[in-house]
Formats: structure tokens, C-alpha cells, sequence
């Protein structure tokens, strides 16, 4: 690498632990040799070698899955704020590699270096929201309908839950799951996309440090580096994992969702998007603007909340539409870890070949390009995984506009009232973010209303990306229905249980029953 910034990625990779090969298995506070098939990870932002690993095998997952049993047994029994103290020094830990972290997940990811270190953020977020978490796993305490009865019901730590992340949040969906399954009393089994083996890499680098430190249980924190081939149908059949948490497409959810479901174990979806933002004529259009292009060009549209339709009233159409696409003209491309750069790569050649096939499929239909739609080229582009953002004048009912595409192209469709907006809204199969950009009380009270939007997360005058960890993420419909992050979502890494305690000389049966012999 001859780039400015090389010296500083070199020694960000020195810190992390990342050296020229790698294994695929690890329980946490030890590396296993593997001996499966040997992958390259390659920076979609200019196409270098980031290392080699050698995948784990069946054989390797077994072990692996021996340990995590082994490890729930002990980590169940320590007290909660005992598990929040361990959870409370990963994040310290995250706060002092956050820097070299957030290098490797933008050049392995693509993402911008500002997003990278974001991300790596909210990795450490949903370590001080956990912590304070351990001390809040409430039960409630009800009236018995019996005498000198005491009804009460809590929560008990639920095993193993296997988390499978995606590739645009390398690490910090991970992050949201494994804190607060920690604190829950639970064990991680973490395999993670293939196309960003090395973030999950140095994570777990530097979880090894603390969970040393705290004499934690090997197998507490484990990461599985597999192929699909190799490890597929199988790990999601695993009756030995209670929870699955996927984030992934749509299409691969619903198989998840049906391999979880035939052995009756708990599935948490986080599938696709097709996040809109209704732009009203009482909107601030400045505001209006930037959170559109934050939305739709930020981390070049690779976000499951990326806002990938914009419904704009006729009124302010044309002038709305003019004024989006002088701003995407500012917008700089280039390579990720550049100050100046806006928009990184998209994460493979394959993606380039969905944005191309997704801008033809909009113009075949009737669209009309605004903006972009091009693939880049020359030796700033040379990964191949450069593409323009881009702008589509478009139909709702258009097949490309009702799938999710992961990619930075934006549609836009007019409406002439809120009812038609509202509708046009929510005609996708998705659910998971929504906006409205507006300064009317009743537009916004309606969108957020039983007959506004459908979607699990809904935002007025913000854009459909950046929710915070305080809530619960996720969506409806074809996103999946699952909850993870803020709010009560510890709840499903847990298992509930109602108990009834009889403290009087009598055994009264429930509803006056009598039964006596």
C-alpha cells in the first residue's frame, strides 16, 4: 500500500492482532486450528489482501459447541451485575481499540471512516446500556386468587444463542446481540458474514483480553469462521441453540425462520428494508435534503434502514428533485479511509452487478434516471466496486421498487394527498424504517397513528437511518418481526417463568375446584 493513510491502517491491523493468516475457530479465550477451506478477505476499497483464514469444519463446530455447553453451566449461576461487570470492561476495552477498530471496518467493509468508527461506538453504547441493564432483569409480582398465595414470574438465562450478522455492520450487530445476551446470563456463538471475517477477528482479539482477565469460562464468547457449505442448514437446526438471531436478506430469513421453526426454537429476524420518507409541502426542504442524502447515499446504500424511496408531494416535486440532484453532485467517491470521501464502495463486485441490474430493471419499467446509475472506473475505482448514487423518477408499483435493492438508488414517486401517501407507503412487503419530513401537527400525528405507517420504527423530520440503541430495533412484515438493542428487548434472551408460592396450611385448587379424597 502506497496510500497516506497506510502506515496508520498497518498499525491499526498490528494492534488488533491481524496477521497474514488466521484460524476459523475461537471459544473466546483460545484459537483453535482449523484445517478447512483456505479464503482471501479482500478490501473492496482497493482490492488488497487484508489476510488469509482457514476455515472451520463440522468437526471444529462440534468442539466448539462442547465448550459453549459447558461454559452456559457456569455463567448462569454468576450473579447478573457480576455478568455486567465483565460486560462493562468489554466496553472499556472497545474504547481503547475503537481508533484501530474502526480502520479495519471501514477498509474491510467499505464503509466510510467516519461510519467505521460509528459503528464501533455503538459496540461500545450497547456495552454501558447492558451493564445498566444487569441490575434491571425485572419479573412482576401478581395477586393470587387463592389465600396465602404469592404469584410471582422471572426470567432465567435461556443457553446458547447463535448470532449471524451481515456484512454492512460487521461488528456491531454483533455487539447489540452478544451484550445483552452476556448480561442474560447466556453464551455467544458468533458467524458472521464471510464477505468480513476480519472485524470478527479482532473482536474477538480483544474480548480474549478481558475474558482472561475475569477468569471467564471458555466458551463464553465464541466465533465460528465457516462456509455455507460447510456449515449451513445444519447450525440453524441445532437444537442446542434456543435463540437464532439473523440479520441477512429476506429470502434467507424466511429459510432461517423455517429451519428455527420446525424444531420449535426461537427465531430474531432482522431482514430487508424499504425505508420511505414522505416529503410534505410544510417540510423543511434544507433539513429535508440531508437527512434524504445521508439516507440514501450514506454507507452507499448498504443499510438495512437506507432510505430507498422518497414520496414527495406534486407541489414540491420538480423543485425537491432539482435540489437533491445538485446536492448528489457534491457528493465525493472514493476510497473510504480519504477525509474528503462521502461514499466508499459498494462490498463486492456481485452488489455492482444487483445496482446494475436494479437500474436497468427501473428503466425497462418506465423510470426515469435523475442521477447516476454509473459504475466507475480508472485507477482510483480499480477494485471494480465503485458506483455512482443514484436517482430514479419511478412508479411504487414497479416490481424493482417494491424489492429491496442494496445499493445507493433512490426512487422518487409524487402524491397529491396524505391518504395516497400513507397507502403508497406501506405497499411493500417491508416494514422496517420510516419518515416524514413535515412541520404540520396532524401529518405528523397521523403518520404515527394506527393508520400511518407500518413499520417498526417511524421518525418525523429525521431520516430512516441512525435509530439509537435506546430503542428497540426492528421491523414488520418481511423485515421479520424481531426486536434487538434498547428498550425490553433482553427479554427474548431469556426464558420466562410464572411461580406460585402457598405459604398457608391449605391446598385450595384454582377456581374453587374441589378435588378431595
Amino acid at each position: 500500500m502506497s496510500y497516506p493513510y497506510s502506515e496508520k491502517l498497518q498499525q491499526s491491523l498490528k494492534n488488533l492482532g491481524i496477521e497474514k493468516a488466521h484460524s476459523g475457530l475461537s471459544t473466546g479465550k483460545k484459537w483453535h486450528n482449523t484445517n478447512g477451506k483456505t479464503v482471501e478477505m479482500i478490501s473492496p476499497a482497493d482490492g488488497e489482501l487484508i489476510t488469509t483464514i482457514t476455515q472451520a469444519t463440522k468437526e471444529d463446530y462440534q468442539l466448539m459447541m462442547e465448550k459453549a455447553q459447558q461454559a452456559f453451566l457456569e455463567w448462569r449461576m454468576i450473579p447478573a451485575p457480576k455478568r455486567g461487570e465483565i460486560v462493562r470492561q468489554i466496553g472499556e476495552e472497545l474504547r481503547l481499540y475503537k481508533e484501530d477498530l474502526g480502520y479495519l471496518v471501514s477498509w474491510e467493509m467499505g464503509k466510510i471512516l467516519q461510519e467505521g468508527m460509528g459503528e464501533v461506538q455503538e459496540m461500545i453504547d450497547i456495552a454501558d446500556f447492558a451493564v445498566g441493564q444487569s441490575r434491571q432483569l425485572y419479573g412482576l409480582t401478581m395477586h393470587s386468587e387463592r389465600s396465602r398465595h404469592r404469584m410471582y414470574e422471572q426470567y432465567h438465562p435461556l443457553g446458547i444463542v447463535g448470532v449471524v450478522s451481515a456484512f454492512n455492520f460487521p461488528v456491531a450487530v454483533w455487539a447489540w446481540n452478544a451484550m445483552l445476551a452476556l448480561i442474560a446470563g447466556d453464551v455467544v456463538v458468533w458467524k458472521p458474514s464471510g464477505k468480513v471475517m476480519t472485524c470478527a477477528i479482532a473482536v474477538h482479539n480483544i474480548m480474549h483480553k478481558v475474558l482472561s482477565r475475569n477468569n471467564a469460562p471458555d466458551g463464553l464468547l465464541n466465533l465460528i469462521l465457516a462456509g455455507s457449505s460447510e456449515l449451513g442448514d445444519d447450525f440453524f437446526a441445532d437444537k442446542r441453540m434456543p435463540l437464532i438471531s439473523f440479520t441477512g436478506s429476506t429470502r434467507v430469513g424466511k429459510k432461517v425462520a423455517r429451519l428455527v421453526g420446525e424444531r420449535l426454537g426461537r427465531s430474531l429476524l432482522e431482514l430487508g428494508g424499504n425505508n420511505a420518507i414522505i416529503i410534505t409541502p410544510s417540510a423543511d426542504l434544507k433539513m429535508a435534503i440531508r437527512a434524504t442524502v445521508f439516507g440514501a447515499a450514506g454507507t452507499a446504500g448498504q443499510r438495512c434502514t437506507t432510505t430507498r424511496r422518497l414520496i414527495i408531494h406534486e407541489s414540491i416535486y420538480d423543485t425537491f428533485k432539482d435540489s437533491l440532484a445538485k446536492a448528489y453532485q457534491q457528493l465525493q467517491i472514493g476510497h473510504p479511509l480519504e477525509t474528503t470521501t462521502h461514499i466508499g464502495p459498494l462490498v463486492s463486485k456481485a452488489a455492482v452487478s444487483d445496482f446494475q441490474h436494479a437500474v436497468g430493471e427501473a428503466l425497462k419499467s418506465g423510470g426515469n434516471l435523475v442521477f447516476g446509475g454509473n459504475l466507475l472506473s480508472g485507477e482510483k475505482y480499480a477494485s471494480g466496486c465503485y458506483v455512482t448514487p443514484t436517482i430514479i423518477e419511478a412508479q411504487n408499483d414497479f416490481p424493482i421498487v417494491q424489492e429491496e435493492t442494496f445499493a445507493p438508488i433512490v426512487y422518487l414517486l409524487k402524491y397529491s394527498n396524505l391518504s395516497e401517501a400513507l397507502a403508497m407507503h406501506n405497499d411493500v412487503p417491508q416494514g422496517l424504517s420510516s419518515a416524514i419530513m413535515t412541520n404540520d401537527l396532524r401529518e405528523s400525528e397521523t403518520f404515527l397513528s394506527h393508520e400511518g405507517s407500518d413499520c417498526g420504527i417511524a421518525n418525523v423530520n429525521i431520516g430512516t437511518s441512525g435509530a439509537e440503541i435506546g430503542g428497540a430495533f426492528g421491523g414488520e412484515k418481511e423485515t421479520g418481526g424481531g426486536r434487538e438493542s434498547g428498550s425490553d428487548a433482553w427479554k427474548i434472551y431469556m426464558r420466562r417463568q410464572t411461580n406460585t408460592i402457598n405459604y398457608s396450611t391449605d391446598l385450595p385448587l384454582a377456581q374453587g375446584i374441589q378435588f378431595d379424597f
